[in-house]
């Protein structure tokens, strides 16, 4: 069915059965109703593909990721495919990997594809040896990023502070009588970056010594956290503490200390950070921080939709982060 025939039946023109599709406001109550009982009898489908020539807009939104498998990354990707949803909005996913090829290439079959804007979700798209990539796309569709701070005309940010939280932890476990505290990160990101510096914040406001042997990088995931405990003991790192940049890590450091026959909180407490499903499945659960990943979410979707409406919008929002304590240290 095509719209020559609608037109036909609701005995109008081409033009007005466009309007009514495109949902044009010049087009009175009886007409309009006249033609979307037509377009209902005949079961008319629009084209798509004609409309967003005429409309110049596909109401599409690439959203991209590094790695969908993350729970961090699959709660942000469902909440921004929900929000979008309801705005009228298509989205299309990237599994981009880590690798800056491969975000590049993606980031150009977006624009190709004629996306009207882009979510880039998690930090580790900010590069740290320069994102002209990102720069370029924001000159032909505005993008936000997720959990990350770019400045450009056309790039709009929403970042947990994780600076100032993993600093509230180091006052939380100095006020619990600790004072040797390590540090345990996988990757060089925006967010595990910022984390750091809290670390480092926090321990110098409490006035305690930073050693070299208590920040920790190691792989990613619970692997990497076993390993950060055996890089502890074998640099005489006696912590009484643990602070680690994901839950992930958390969980395999709790391994670790258990196969070194050492009690969580007892001997040392630890403390995860996403408030991830993993924080809840470790023996002992795991205390860590919520970092609204759900509110940065749809303030994300928000801020895109806002830009796509022309609204004038602030580049930049911080969410504050909640420390959510449990067994590894209550």
């Amino acid at each position: 069915m095509n719209i020559y025939e609608v037109a036909k039946k609701a005995g109008v023109s081409i033009a007005t059965v466009s309007r009514v599709i495109n949902k044009s406001s010049n087009v009175r109550p009886e007409t309009r109703e006249r033609v979307e009982a037509a377009l209902k009898e005949l079961n008319y489908r629009p084209n798509e593909i004609a409309r967003s020539l005429v409309a110049n807009t596909t109401h599409t939104i690439g959203v991209l990721a590094s790695d969908v498998r993350d729970s961090y990354h699959a709660n942000a990707i469902y909440i921004l495919e929900q929000e979008f949803r309801k705005k009228g909005y298509h989205v299309i996913l990237c599994n981009t990997g880590g690798e800056l090829e491969k975000k590049k290439r993606y980031m150009g079959l977006l624009l190709d594809k004629k996306v009207d804007g882009m979510v880039l979700v998690g930090s580790v798209f900010k590069e740290r040896k320069g994102n002209s990539h990102i720069l370029d796309a924001s000159q032909v569709v505005p993008i936000v990023m997720l959990n990350s701070l770019l400045e450009g005309e056309n790039i709009y940010c929403v970042a947990c502070d994780d600076k100032a939280a993993v600093s509230d932890i180091v006052q939380s476990l100095v006020q619990r009588g600790h004072r040797e505290i390590a540090f345990v990160y996988d990757v060089e990101s925006f967010s595990a970056m910022a984390k750091l510096e809290g670390y480092r914040f926090g321990m110098q406001a409490a006035e305690l010594p930073i050693r070299p042997e208590w920040i920790i990088r190691t792989e990613s995931g619970i692997d990497g956290g076993r390993n950060a405990v055996n890089i502890m003991d074998a640099g005489g790192a006696a912590c009484t503490a643990v602070i680690a940049s994901e839950d992930n890590l958390a969980a395999g450091i709790l391994k670790g200390l258990k196969a070194k026959g050492k009690k969580v909180p007892e001997d040392v407490a630890v403390f995860g950070y996403n408030d991830s499903v993993i924080a809840r499945c470790t023996g002992p659960e795991l205390s860590t921080v919520d970092n609204k990943v759900g509110e940065l979410a749809r303030e994300a979707a928000g801020m895109l939709c806002r830009v796509l409406q022309g609204e004038k919008i602030s580049h930049s929002k911080t969410i504050t982060a909640e420390l959510v304590f449990r067994e590894s240290c209550p």
